[in-house]
């Protein structure tokens, strides 16, 4: 059986996801290095050690991210639109809204039923809608970003930041905590204003059918359950792969059809 692989270079975090016959059979997850290479090279034998394989035995890498360019190993790199809507219709096949928060954008697209991408906006002139943000906000909390998403469910007064400008949220955030604010209250303020920056641009696509959130915050479920009030809509949850593994999915799929439409390329 054909084995292939997608790799997912981010901002923040680098993502492979081998597959096989349609199915994950190894993935990995790292914090990004300051070089695209290393972090592609890392991440790519660490999952190739969960899938108890060689570089090899894989037919086909496909390459996205922001750092797709600087791929080694791959023979393809795709958009990261691309990937993350393909990537989403594998994780639920619903799917007809995205929404993908990244280290250094946030998008929101629809798709038809066969994953591709029929409309799209993309914020990457602020830190203001995506994981850096929530990244400079726990750093300044001293908690982890993990930690950062529980905090909304046990709030009871959330704080309302003046500003979603990372560099003026940070300095409320510091006159919230040298003011003996609750971190619960203050993190839930967080998430709040990451929601509602995120909403505005979801609703730019008008909203239908299915939502699927898909990157690392989707994990965050102080932002998820906000997004929800705020959009009026529920947003889908899928077990079938961590949504942050969306875009190297996505990656690896596309590797998969291009060795279908080579002769005798494989399954």
């Amino acid at each position: 059986m054909t084995i292939v692989a997608g790799c997912d270079v981010g901002s923040l975090t680098s993502k492979v996801v081998i597959m096989k016959s349609g199915r994950i059979v190894g993935s990995a997850i790292i914090k990004s290095r300051p070089k695209p290479k290393e972090s592609a090279e890392v991440v790519m034998q660490a999952a190739l050690d969960t899938a108890g394989l060689n570089m090899d035995d894989i037919a086909r890498c496909t390459g996205t991210g922001y750092g797709r360019e600087k791929i080694s190993f791959v023979r393809d790199i795709r958009s990261e639109i691309s990937c993350h809507g393909k990537g989403a219709r594998w994780l639920l096949p619903s799917v007809r809204t995205i929404i993908d928060i990244g280290g250094q954008d946030c998008k929101a697209m629809k798709v038809d039923g066969d994953g591709r991408v029929i409309h799209f906006v993309a914020n990457d002139k602020c830190a203001s809608g995506t994981g850096r943000f929530l990244e400079v906000m726990a750093g300044v909390l001293g908690i982890s970003i993990e930690e950062l998403g529980m905090f909304s469910t046990g709030s009871n007064a959330p704080v309302t930041l003046a500003s979603t400008c990372t560099v003026w949220a940070q300095a409320d955030v510091i006159k919230f905590i040298n003011s003996g604010v609750p971190f619960a209250d203050i993190g839930a303020g967080i998430n709040g204003a990451m929601a509602k920056r995120v909403a505005i641009l979801a609703n730019t696509v008008k909203p239908e059918g299915d939502i699927l959130m898909t990157g690392g915050v989707a994990k965050n479920t102080g932002v998820v359950n906000t997004l929800e009030k705020l959009l009026g809509r529920k947003i889908k949850k899928t077990r079938k792969a961590d949504p942050q593994m969306a875009g190297a999915i996505g990656a690896a799929l596309f590797s998969m059809e291009k060795l279908k439409n080579i002769p005798g390329g494989g399954e």
